[in-house]
């Protein structure tokens, strides 16, 4: 029977494409579900935090009346106007291994575009960076961390026999905390801030709320990485969809925060301890007992590895040390609550200055993801 393609409408539909992947990868092992109530939240066509800046379409394929794909075809008129091109996304890209099932549901993302006058397809992005990104093309043994895309070797092929190309990689590194910390650590600490005047700062929960710093990470965040590929600069009133629920939930001790002698925050790091295993568990659920498999990782037994989210350092610090600071500060926390490794979120392959930062560390790069561009025809 041909692929029936359907536009996801209802709430019942959205449930239904969010949990789409648990049967894909049912039996595998390497891959970790998201949190369901955060894709729908994310996914929501009239609540979703960047509904206000991109038009966006899902897309569930069916066939004999099971589905056995999903898209995303998303149209971010923000970084179109940021990065002064006219691309339509596609994101949360699944299927079976079926290249007419990926090629239909890819047909609609074409369809989306055209409709919009873009000149090019490209993806899988979401509607932001704070969206899973990049679809992976080296490490398919290796375990997913919790912000990022899972999929199997045959995505790549498919996009390669549709016509894609590579528009820019993604690398990831694990990372060895050492066993005995550096005797040296503390004194180069100290050198750093007294030589640049900026200090350390441990954050509360009060503290967060009372000094809205979900906004100053957020501010932080635009400006460190708004040259980065595809990055859409956000306004500040987002920080309170994107950060103020984690930092609600993160164990701030984890994070590693530097301020000026003004108080101004210029240089951050956002780390947690690795819940992976306890998202398997729960399968990306809070109930029944999905909270407390996430609880017991994030704060009572702890699964050994830890999670290197976010990191930067505003423009006119970089040559500063700063970033050696947040490494220091970062795996100093790390040995204290006996985590013994950490993964990075995806960096840019052409940021060699963000990958140089390992140099010193016992570290293996252990994924490769990919983001694919393609011309629309018309």
């Amino acid at each position: 029977m041909s692929v029936e393609i359907k536009q996801v409408l209802t709430r019942a539909e959205l449930k239904k494409f969010v949990n789409f992947p648990e049967k894909l990868y049912r039996n595998n092992p390497y891959y970790v579900p998201p949190l369901v109530f955060d894709q729908l939240d994310t996914l929501d066509q009239e609540k979703g935090a960047a509904q206000e800046f991109c038009d966006s379409e899902l897309y569930m394929a069916y066939r004999d009346g099971e589905p056995v794909g999903r898209v995303a075809a998303i149209v971010n008129h923000k970084a179109n106007e940021q990065w002064n091109h006219k691309e339509v996304r596609f994101g949360w890209y699944d299927f079976i291994e079926d290249p007419e099932v990926a090629g239909a549901l890819m047909d609609k993302v074409y369809e989306f575009g055209r409709k919009y006058g873009m000149e090019s397809v490209v993806g899988p992005l979401g509607f932001t960076d704070f969206d899973p990104e990049g679809m992976l093309v080296e490490g398919f043994d290796q375990i997913s961390t919790m912000p990022l895309i899972y999929n199997y070797p045959y995505y790549n092929d498919y996009m390669a026999d549709m016509g894609f190309e590579k528009d820019a990689d993604w690398l990831e590194y694990v990372v060895q905390v050492p066993e005995v910390m550096p005797e040296r650590w503390p004194r180069i600490s100290e050198i750093i801030m007294k030589r640049a005047n900026v200090h350390m700062r441990d954050l509360t929960k009060k503290m967060v709320k009372k000094e809205k710093y979900g906004e100053k990470i957020f501010r932080c965040i635009n400006t460190c990485y708004k040259d980065l590929y595809n990055f859409t600069v956000l306004p500040d009133h987002m920080a309170k969809k994107y950060l103020d629920f984690y930092l609600s939930v993160l164990d701030l001790r984890f994070l590693s925060m530097v301020e000026n002698e003004k108080d101004e925050l210029i240089a951050f790091g956002i780390t947690m301890p690795s819940i992976v295993k306890a998202l398997q568990k729960s399968r990306g659920k809070l109930f029944p007992f999905g909270w407390w498999y996430l609880a017991k990782s994030l704060f009572i037994k702890r699964e050994g590895g830890a999670e290197l989210l976010l990191m930067g350092v505003l423009p006119e610090y970089q040559n500063s040390g700063l970033n050696s600071l947040l490494f220091m500060d970062m795996f100093r926390k790390y040995h204290q609550a006996g985590i013994r490794w950490a993964e990075t979120n995806a960096m840019l392959e052409s940021n060699s200055k963000m990958s140089s930062q390992f140099r010193d560390f016992d570290h293996v790069q252990n994924k490769r993801r990919r983001s694919y561009i393609k011309k629309l025809e018309y």
